[in-house]
């Protein structure tokens, strides 16, 4: 079975392992690139890229489907002061500045200095061969607070970010398609109100 490749002969894989340079040319292709963690996933959804790129731009919106986003506060037409849960019933805080916007393509970032996190990365959102929709692609960099102990700890609390992508994007993926989140878990009064 041959690669997928979308009409620019670029393959679904993210920076982090794509055959045209991989992990290691991945952080080059960040601007103004912070951390030394990298993670990247892919998502094919059945929808046009333009709305995904749309309803992604409205960093507002990222709560809705990123479980440990806390709150996004629009600064201005280019920064966000991001609140993200971390282990241990905490959060932390940073300020991302965009780096490279291509509407309907294309959102890289970048946290200011002094963040609790120090990140960047971006979200490419790619029409996928065949007429399937769309590839939603993000790579992430980062440096997890206490390093390596800070990295083992929030992966023991599924709070590191390579495991919260996966499941971020698949969320989208959801919400984009369906107009919805599946989720099994239920409190307890919807509970209560089924089985009055």
């Amino acid at each position: 079975m041959g690669d997928v490749r979308d009409s620019t002969g670029r393959d679904d894989a993210p920076l982090t392992v794509e055959k045209a340079g991989g992990a290691g040319a991945a952080a080059d292709k960040l601007p103004e690139a912070q951390g030394h963690s990298l993670s990247g996933k892919t998502v094919t959804i059945n929808r046009p890229r333009q709305p995904l790129y749309d309803f992604w731009r409205d960093f507002t919106n990222l709560p809705a489907f990123m479980d440990n986003v806390v709150a996004v506060e629009l600064l201005d037409e280019k920064r966000s002061r991001w609140t993200v849960k971390a282990p241990g019933a905490r959060t932390v805080q940073w300020t991302s500045i965009i780096t490279e916007d291509v509407p309907g393509r294309t959102i890289a970032w970048t946290s200011e200095e002094g963040a609790d996190v120090p990140n960047s990365g971006r979200v490419e959102f790619l029409d996928a061969p065949g007429g399937r929709g769309s590839w939603v692609v993000a790579t992430i960099l980062y440096d997890p607070p206490a390093g390596i102990i800070g990295k083992v700890i929030a992966k023991m609390f599924q709070r590191e970010p390579a495991i919260q992508a996966r499941r971020d994007l698949r969320r989208f993926k959801q919400l984009m398609e369906t107009g919805e989140i599946a989720t099994s878990a239920r409190t307890r009064s919807q509970h209560e109100e089924e089985t009055d």
